[in-house]
Order: C-alpha cells, then sequence, then structure tokens
C-alpha cells in the first residue's frame, strides 16, 4: 500500500564487527587524565587495564559526528564513551538532552556510557546569553571509569543501572553548575521544567526497555491475539522502522533510510551523500559503518511475520564522482587522488570482511 510504513523486526543475540577504517589511537596514562584535554578518541591505561575512550561534545547525534569517534574505539577490547547528560548554552544557545535510542545502541554495541556534565564555561563573546567552551566534571568522569574498572557485567547491564541509579544525581549536578554559571557570568539558561521533563522521560524509557524484557512471553501472547491480515507494502520504501530485540527482551527502536524486497531478500540501506566531493566526509562513512555493525548481526529478520534474509548496504552517492565505482575500477577512476583511492579500497574491505554491500554511485 503506497505510503505505508513498513516495519520490520529482528532480533541480535551478540555483535561480531572487523573495522578496518579506525584510526591510530593514541595512549594516555590514567593517572595524568583530563577528559577536557584528551583528544575525541584515545586509548588509556589504568594500571595494566587498558580500555578506548571517546568523548561526544554534545548529546545530540547529528552535531560533530560522535559515531566516528566511538568506531574509531571498536578494536579496544573493552569501550567506554563519555556523553553530556544535558548540554544548555544559555538562552541565545541550544540545549541539547541525550537520547534513550543513543543509549540503547550503546549498549546494543557493548561501550560503557559515562554520563558526564558540564561545571565550567566561558562567555559567548557575540551574544549576551550564551557560553561557550564548556568543561566536565573530571573528578566525576574519573570516579566512573573506576567504577568501570572494576565492573565485571555488561555495557548493557551498566548503562541500564546508571540510568536508573545516576541519572536524577547527574541532572541535579548539572542544574547546579548552570546556575552557578549563570550567576557568574549574569546569563540566562532555557527553564528548568524542560530539564525535569526529559528527565522523567528518560527514566520512564528505561522502565518500558525493562517491562518489555520481563513481560516477554505476555507480549508475544498479546500479538498473537492482535495479528490482522497481512497488508500489501512497496516493495521499495524510503520509509521503515526497525524493531531490534536483545536476548533479554529489550527492545529497541530505530529508522532505516531505504528498504528494497527482492524476492526473499530485503535489503537494509543506510545512505550518505555529497554534492560537494568524490565522497562523502570520513565522518559521514564512518555513520553509516556503525549502521552497518548493526544491521550485520540482525538475525530472524520478519516484516508482518514473512521471514527474511537481510542484506545490509551502505549507500554512498556523489554528485561530483564521474562514474559508479567498484572495486575494479577504483585504479582507473579520473580526476580521484590516491587518498580518496585508498579508503574506497579499504570500504570494499570492510565490506567484504564483514559481509554487507558497498554502492558508490554517481547521482545528478
Amino acid at each position: 500500500m503506497d505510503g505505508k510504513l513498513m516495519e520490520i523486526y529482528a532480533k541480535i543475540t551478540g555483535v561480531k564487527y572487523t573495522p578496518i577504517l579506525t584510526k591510530k589511537l593514541k595512549m594516555f596514562n590514567f593517572d595524568c587524565f583530563d577528559i577536557n584535554k584528551m583528544p575525541a578518541c584515545c586509548l588509556i591505561d589504568y594500571n595494566g587495564f587498558s580500555f578506548g575512550l571517546s568523548k561526544w561534545v554534545s548529546p545530540k547525534r547529528t552535531r560533530s559526528y560522535p559515531y566516528e569517534r566511538v568506531y574509531n574505539t571498536l578494536n579496544a577490547a573493552k569501550r567506554i564513551t563519555v556523553i553530556p547528560i544535558i548540554k544548555d548554552e544559555g538562552k541565545d544557545g541550544d540545549r541539547d538532552f541525550i537520547q534513550w535510542d543513543t543509549i540503547s545502541l550503546m549498549s546494543l554495541l557493548d561501550v560503557y556510557v559515562v554520563f558526564a556534565y558540564y561545571i565550567s564555561a566561558e562567555r559567548n563573546k557575540t551574544k549576551a546569553n550564551k557560553i561557550t567552551n564548556q568543561k566536565f566534571d573530571n573528578e566525576y568522569i574519573k570516579s566512573k571509569i573506576s567504577e568501570i574498572r572494576n565492573y565485571h557485567s555488561s555495557a548493557l547491564h551498566w548503562n541500564l543501572n546508571e540510568v536508573k541509579n545516576s541519572v536524577f544525581g547527574i541532572i541535579v549536578r548539572a542544574k547546579s553548575a548552570y546556575k552557578s554559571i549563570g550567576s557568574q557570568f549574569k546569563i540566562e539558561f532555557h527553564n528548568e521544567e524542560g530539564v525535569d521533563k526529559f528527565a522523567k522521560r528518560l527514566i520512564d524509557d528505561v522502565e518500558v526497555f525493562i517491562q518489555t524484557s520481563r513481560q516477554k512471553a505476555q507480549l508475544a501472547q498479546q500479538r498473537e491475539v492482535t495479528t490482522t491480515q497481512p497488508k500489501e507494502f512497496l516493495s521499495i520504501s524510503s520509509k521503515a522502522t526497525i524493531t531490534i530485540e536483545n536476548y533479554l527482551g529489550g527492545k529497541y527502536y530505530f529508522t532505516v533510510d531505504e528498504v528494497e524486497i527482492v524476492d526473499n531478500k530485503i535489503y537494509l540501506t543506510e545512505c550518505k551523500h555529497t554534492t560537494k566531493s568524490i565522497l562523502p566526509s570520513i565522518g559521514d562513512i564512518k555513520d553509516g559503518l556503525f549502521k552497518m555493525i548493526l544491521y550485520t548481526n540482525l538475525k530472524d529478520v520478519t516484516i508482518e511475520e514473512k521471514q527474511y534474509e537481510i542484506v545490509p548496504t551502505l549507500k554512498l552517492t556523489s554528485s561530483i564522482i564521474s562514474e559508479n565505482v567498484t572495486e575494479f575500477n577504483v585504479e582507473k577512476l579520473d580526476k580521484v587522488n590516491d587518498k580518496s583511492k585508498d579508503l574506497i579500497k579499504q570500504l570494499f574491505k570492510e565490506a567484504k570482511e564483514n559481509n554487507f554491500e558497498l554502492i558508490i554511485e554517481r547521482v545528478k
């Protein structure tokens, strides 16, 4: 049926993936750890305990390519990412909150989240009610990393516990810090009512997640009772949701850029486009690879109870490139420098290694 939203269901029992495009990370010693001076991603040695560390400059995923930062740490045996739970730039700036699906994705990829908050900033030079150069509470983050060092359960378990047991305390600290910054610079921030609503919503999301785990059998029974006759849908859709169930029965909700059904195969495609260069930016590409990690590990993919074989696909499109690219014509590409050719080769290698399709197309 034209315009009908395609709803896909899948399961995930574990994540196996070999990242190839990860950058070489510099190692730092935990003794001199300062999150505010650390690069966006690096390795940390903590008395023999080594882990990959990434940090976000905003809880909003569309700012500064945080998935690229996390991707670059995926070769580390243990991965920690530091995310501000709230970032308020003042009334003349943005205010962003962490989203549950961000936490979900980190949990699925076994990345431990340290929910952080800012304690200092500088006044913006051009806008009266705006701050810049915000700094994390380094001592708090160090204490959380010390906890993770001695934590022997999964990242999912850690992340759920932190949201349930630490979020309100972190939000109280964040609100207090912004009050202090506001008094210091005579700056107004967004109203606190929005923060309180956010806190309740985040806790509710976790409760729903946990309840789906506890009521797995009951939900399955309800589905059987309420299932309607299958309706027609387009075999190609630009609108699709995917609900992923983990081994505990907890559910994660994501969207898919493009879906195509051919016979019994379903192509789940993540799309990245550029109008200014040969390839999308490396941040965009690694953002797309992040979704491939998820899609390549899906099992039991169904639409309206019909099971499909999954074909994860990363599609990179450009208005600049002279022709469609395959792994066989890379060397012959016109006006493509050696660095870009090498990147394309590495991308095809990662696609082959992890069983997903890579499409690099010219579009007008």
